[in-house]
């Protein structure tokens, strides 16, 4: 099933590996790479891709074969030479970086290139990204990075310099809502799911998830306490959101979900007519865009951006959404 998903997303993403096969047929591959885009794009599915293509035994017309012992092992995350770091927790960390470029500076067990993928590279800590950096300034020998990215702003520039940059281009997001809308999803959750991600079987399956409803629903809630008194939202935040948003990961989702919110607002009070992310919310959206300046919807959003940025260092998140919520009420950042 899952590498039914992969073989879709490499096919969805065909300007991206046509691109990655002419650099293999004319002997041109680079050092490291940068793949950014929206999550659910086919970033780690063509990273895959490309690490069978540099390492199979006998590729056809410049793609994978597929059935080579080298590809079967890529599939199986069995192969020596390729090695694939996830966040330890909510980041990653300097160990992680210095395990990994001492692997890649050792003798390997077999020939051909060596190939590291970072998913979530912006989820490098500071010592991490330094130790990175080190690598990518001074790499030894056949080496090739893939850095794998949703945010590529939160990337240090001097990484970014040394990466060749591949943005990934989500489907139509009218055309995923039609699709999820034809499986029994409702409309309005159809448009929620398909601002949160690009990858349709992932949108499908936090459709049907009833934790993500309850998230969306509390989201719009503290929208609501938001717009009356702080007391009252400073209550809802003790109340309800916090037992709700226990890890870090989901208090990012949560505060994502509340970026759309104030999304709509705005798109609402300019007349805009791009597909909502709450289209059964339009009663509140258009209160809110009559009520509200742009000037307050601008601070509102820096805010709950800022708040995004806090969030990975050991700021308490409870702490972390009162001050977002005294911040929209005043209408001011809180630093």
């Amino acid at each position: 099933m899952q590498d039914q998903m992969n073989n879709r997303l490499v096919v969805e993403q065909k300007k991206i590996t046509e691109r990655l096969s002419s650099s293999y047929k004319n002997g041109r591959i680079g050092h490291a790479y940068m793949f950014d885009g929206e999550r659910g794009t086919g970033k780690e599915a063509v990273a895959l891709f490309f690490a069978k293509l540099l390492l199979c035994a006998s590729p056809e017309n410049f793609v994978p074969c597929e059935t080579c012992h080298s590809c079967r092992r890529v599939t199986s995350s069995n192969h020596p030479n390729v090695t694939l770091i996830r966040p330890d927790g909510q980041d990653i960390r300097k160990e992680q970086m210095s395990n990994l470029v001492y692997s890649m500076t050792k003798k390997g067990y077999e020939s051909g290139r060596k190939i590291y993928i970072i998913t979530r590279a912006d989820r490098m800590n500071v010592a991490a990204a330094n130790t990175l950096l080190k690598f990518l300034e001074e790499p030894e020998g056949d080496v090739t990075a893939i850095l794998l990215t949703d945010s590529y702003q939160s990337i240090l520039p001097t990484i970014q310099s040394r990466c060749q940059r591949l943005s990934f281009l989500p489907p139509s997001r009218e055309m995923m809502i039609s699709e999820l809308v034809e499986k029994g999803i409702t409309p309005s959750m159809a448009a929620t799911v398909t601002m949160v991600t690009a990858n349709l079987d992932e949108a499908f399956r936090l459709a049907g998830d009833d934790q993500f409803a309850h998230m969306r629903k509390t989201v719009l809630k503290l929208v609501e306490a938001s717009d009356r008194h702080v007391h009252e939202a400073l209550l809802f935040i003790q109340s309800e959101w916090a037992p709700l948003f226990k890890e870090k990961e989901e208090t990012e989702s949560g505060l994502d979900l509340l970026l759309y919110a104030y999304r709509d607002v705005v798109a609402s009070k300019a007349g805009l007519q791009s597909t909502a992310t709450f289209p059964d919310q339009q009663e509140l959206v258009r209160g809110l865009s009559m009520k509200m300046t742009y000037s307050q919807l601008s601070a509102n959003m820096e805010a709950i951006l800022q708040s995004k940025k806090q969030l990975h260092g050991n700021m308490n998140r409870t702490l972390l959404m009162e001050q977002l919520v005294l911040s929209m009420q005043e209408g001011l950042l809180v630093v």
